[in-house]
């Protein structure tokens, strides 16, 4: 089995290069999608051998990285895509907890609330009710019983990738990616990855710091996914991964 681990970066110096040396230990082929960084993490992955790498000229946003990694893995041999953030927030090491339990599904989709973690840290208040208010809406419209639904530490299958078109370029992405599934009655699992939230200060900036404008945001992008429509998301969602939520 071919696995591709695709990693979006914007503006991550502080952690790409620790981040890069511990996926490496559990997967050979890496594709980092940088998505604009103007904070020299493009130099430094200059200095990364072996990477397979796209570099978008500007931010688009944490969906538009996600778009083009989900091409890449398309256009390629790979078998299965693990898809993880570059903020340290997602260990590398259960890669392969993803990759055992994608044998008999579609997609493997993380969550940070299936179970408890010894090192779990507590999630913000904003962050865990927005979670927890679209989650419910999801899994009482399409049937899930979902219980993380922004987690992106996920593993999906060619297959799988195959059968979706995601057009959300912003933080609303992985909401696009459960109407679709649904739809396409792909076979989805959770596994549980612990809390890490290592910066309680990091913000997805502007607008979408507002917490009901937030709320706001991913209703619409849900709405519009079920109209196989685009929302227009708030021009502030392009910013480093928050610890996505």
């Amino acid at each position: 089995m071919r696995v591709l681990t695709a990693i979006p970066v914007y503006n991550e110096a502080k952690h790409v290069r620790h981040v890069l040396a511990e996926v490496r230990q559990y997967t050979p082929d890496i594709l980092v999608v940088n998505d604009g960084s103007t904070d020299g993490t493009a130099e430094l992955l200059d200095r990364e051998p072996g990477l397979l790498r796209i570099d978008h000229p500007q931010n688009r946003g944490y969906g538009a990285a996600l778009i083009s990694a989900f091409a890449f893995a398309r256009a390629s041999a790979f078998d299965v895509l693990v898809t993880m953030d570059c903020d340290g927030q997602h260990q590398p090491e259960r890669i392969s907890v993803l990759l055992e339990a994608i044998h008999d599904c579609d997609i493997v989709s993380g969550s940070r609330y299936f179970r408890d973690f010894r090192q779990d840290t507590p999630a913000p208040t904003d962050r865990r009710f927005i979670n927890a208010t679209i989650t419910r809406e999801i899994n009482a419209k399409y049937g899930f019983n979902l219980t993380d639904t922004f987690c992106g530490f996920k593993a999906y299958r060619r297959e799988a990738l195959e059968k979706l078109n995601i057009t959300e370029r912003g933080w609303g992405m992985p909401l696009q990616l459960w109407v679709q599934a649904a739809r396409q009655e792909l076979r989805v699992k959770e596994i549980g990855v612990p809390r890490l939230y290592l910066d309680p200060n990091r913000a997805f900036g502007g607008v979408m710091n507002d917490p009901e404008q937030r709320l706001a945001y991913y209703r619409d992008v849900l709405a519009s996914a079920e109209r196989d429509e685009l929302p227009t998301a708030p021009a502030a969602a392009c910013c480093p991964c928050p610890g996505t939520c």
